[in-house]
């Protein structure tokens, strides 16, 4: 009688990984993490691309920085360029969570401006932890074209992004700061005053924003008889 060959620890990692319990899967990323193996880091990969669960996947992730960079970073970094959203952002999640330097390698102008706004959003965060040194002011160029993209939310990820680069990201922020687009602009300043001011939350900082625009763009009032500029007293007061 031909008995059935054992599982491989990767082939019982993927089945794992599939069951229908999300606590179940999750306990196996926790596992593959706890005791790693070069052969996990592509069974991970994998599942990240579709696996539905946010813990779950963030526990992966977690597995995955359990694992030699020399194994992880090749494989996400061709991750990168799948044609699934899901993989992409995983992946430059992962890098930036691991932190080599080649991770920087992968994003570039097109993931920056990825269609898919989840993708983007990681790619952003991803670029300002791996950027090298020197590189931050170019950064900082390529995320202000993103600018006025998308809900609040995903504004605000951009300016937390760009904010993190502090002075680095003055002269990207100047050559927006005129932009034809009024949403453009808004989001300019609230992210400048962010960095004057990092205590303040991004809604506190789009109302100061709005209000120095306001203020800017509003027609100086002509001194003339009936309405004498502010601080000159009228004739009927000099009497």
């Amino acid at each position: 009688m031909n008995e059935t060959p054992e599982a491989s620890p990767a082939s019982r990692l993927r089945a794992a990984l599939q069951v229908s319990s999300s606590s179940e899967r999750l306990q196996a990323a926790l596992t593959a993490g706890t005791y790693p193996r070069d052969e996990y880091v592509e069974v991970i990969v994998e599942r990240c691309a579709i696996e539905r669960d946010f813990l779950v996947r963030d526990m992966m992730t977690w597995a995955l920085t359990r694992h030699p960079a020399s194994v992880t970073v090749p494989r996400l970094l061709a991750e990168t360029t799948s044609p699934v959203a899901q993989a992409r952002s995983q992946a430059l999640h992962s890098l930036s969570k691991i932190g080599d330097p080649r991770g920087w390698t992968a994003i570039g102008p097109k993931l920056l401006a990825d269609t898919n706004d989840e993708v983007a959003r990681s790619a952003w965060r991803a670029a300002v932890i791996l950027v090298p040194e020197g590189g931050e002011g170019d950064l900082a160029t390529q995320l202000a074209t993103q600018l006025g993209r998308g809900a609040r939310d995903l504004q605000s990820s951009l300016t937390r992004a760009i904010s993190s680069l502090g002075s680095q990201a003055d002269a990207a922020l100047e050559s927006v700061s005129a932009h034809r687009d009024p949403v453009v602009r808004l989001h300019a300043a609230a992210t400048r005053y962010t960095i004057d001011n990092p205590e303040e939350g991004f809604e506190s900082a789009l109302f100061e924003a709005e209000r120095m625009l306001l203020t800017e763009e509003l027609p100086p009032i002509e001194p003339s008889p009936e309405n004498p500029s502010p601080g000159h007293p009228s004739v009927d007061e000099t009497e």
